[in-house]
């Protein structure tokens, strides 16, 4: 635990910060298993915010933190519990720039995603709300996963190859609230989207579609 430090507030509120960049902050949190779609709904899904709705959003994949920021971790239990802290605490400082956030990991335990939102929930010193934190559960079978595995790693859990696979020898807890809720088996990637983006016009989180 580092010590000897203090918290620099920001010059501007965030009230100020959304204003000024007509739109708030917040973090689109897509949980599943491999191959359960999530990367291809996140890049759509960033595509549309930016060339459709105009505004800020950036995805942070799993595949891709780990090529760096989380490099040095492997998928043991405790290396996928710091995982998910450090990529919540980035995904908070995207969504607190008043940016949205779009996150693609397996994250396959729900106190970890319990622990993503609460850290955004929790007000940052100086400010008297949380942020925005909106889980989607991308939801498809693990026989359905399994026949999709285009980088083939059900086929080397299986073999015993990889270790500690989510959905085969390693545990996948599912939402048991999900703010959104997409049977990816059953839905094409466009309604996927449609039905994220639905839910974030409800709440008020976008400007509206020119």
């Amino acid at each position: 635990m580092a010590t000897n430090i203090t918290f620099h507030a920001s010059g501007l509120t965030r009230s100020e910060r959304t204003t000024l960049r007509k739109q708030p902050g917040l973090t689109i949190w897509l949980t599943g298993l491999s191959a359960s779609g999530k990367s291809t709904i996140a890049v759509e899904l960033e595509h549309q915010l930016i060339r459709e709705r105009g505004v800020a959003a950036y995805r942070l994949d799993g595949d891709n933190i780990r090529f760096g920021l989380n490099k040095d971790l492997g998928f043991s239990e405790k290396d996928r519990n710091e995982n998910i802290r450090r990529i919540a605490e980035v995904a908070k400082l995207f969504a607190d720039s008043a940016s949205i956030a779009i996150t693609s990991f397996i994250s396959p335990y729900r106190a970890d995603r319990d622990t993503a939102r609460q850290l955004h929930e929790v007000p940052t010193p100086g400010e008297e709300t949380g942020l925005p934190f909106v889980e989607v559960y991308v939801d498809v079978p693990v026989e359905v996963a399994e026949q999709r595995d285009p980088k083939g790693l059900y086929k080397k859990a299986r073999e015993g190859i990889i270790k500690e696979f989510t959905g085969i020898s390693a545990p996948y807890e599912a939402p048991l609230k999900p703010e959104i809720h997409i049977k990816n088996h059953e839905v094409p990637v466009q309604e996927a989207v449609a039905q994220i983006i639905a839910y974030l016009d409800s709440k008020g989180y976008l400007p509206p579609k020119n």
